[in-house]
Formats: structure tokens, sequence, C-alpha cells
């Protein structure tokens, strides 16, 4: 663990959607690029995602007018079907994502190490508008 990433940022949704179905619009591929980006001008052409403990996930992410994209990555830590999936990232942040079963809802939570770069309050922004994404795909779905 990279001792530089102290200070860990907290998101969380509330998805009116059965539990399968919330999974199910995080881990397929399918799923991930319709929701996968933070504002309208971004979006995700490509998700490879084999989750499974020791898989490897790849979000492409881009710019809509094409001036930039990268790889979003990590490999996964544990998985917990329906209830948790931890990873970390390229940059040795890590990542636990808990799913609450509700019965006619799910709360999702996202716990992530920040990075050094940009505020916490950019990041945590960042985060939740990915997870508000999510969500909306999730109970339009």
């Amino acid at each position: 663990m990279n001792l530089e990433h102290s200070m860990s940022i907290t998101v969380q949704t509330s998805i009116q959607k059965p539990i399968v179905h919330v999974w199910n619009c995080f881990t397929q591929p399918e799923h991930i690029t319709q929701w996968n980006q933070a504002s309208e001008d971004w979006y995700c052409p490509k998700a490879e995602n084999d989750c499974t403990v020791g898989g490897k996930f790849v979000y492409t992410m881009s710019a809509k007018d094409e001036s930039v994209s990268f790889d979003f990555w990590g490999i996964y830590d544990a998985i917990e079907e329906y209830a948790l999936i931890s990873y970390t990232l390229g940059d040795e942040r890590t990542v636990r994502v808990t799913f609450e079963d509700h019965g006619d809802y799910v709360v999702v939570t996202e716990v992530f190490d920040a990075e050094q770069v940009h505020s916490e309050e950019l990041q945590q922004a960042g985060w939740q508008a990915i997870l508000d994404s999510f969500k909306t795909h999730c109970e339009s779905h």
C-alpha cells in the first residue's frame, strides 16, 4: 500500500431496483459503457471486466470531442456477489464498493483512496457524478 494515499473519500447512492439488477448493471461491460462518465462531454467507449478475484477491468474514458482519453483500470482483490467489490487501481489506490440490499432498494457505497493531484472536493464530485449516472442508468433499464 502506498502510504501517500491515506485520505479516503466516500460517495453513495440509493437505487430503486432489485440487487441482481443493480449488480449486473455495475459489472457487465454492456451496462458499464452506458453509465461510466462524470459529465455529458465524456463517455466510455469500451469496457472489459473479469469480475473475479485477481481479474482485471479496463474502462476507456474519453472526451466526446476525442481531445483526450485514458484507460481506468484495476485488479480485483475481493468479490462477494451482490455485496462487495474491492479492487486496487493501477496507481495502487484501493476502492471498496458495497451493495446493501434493502428489498425494494439497494444502497451502493464507494470508498476510495484520494489521489494527490486533484482536490478532495473535485474527486468526490467526480466519483459522485459517475455514481449518479450509474443510478440513472440502472433505474431506467
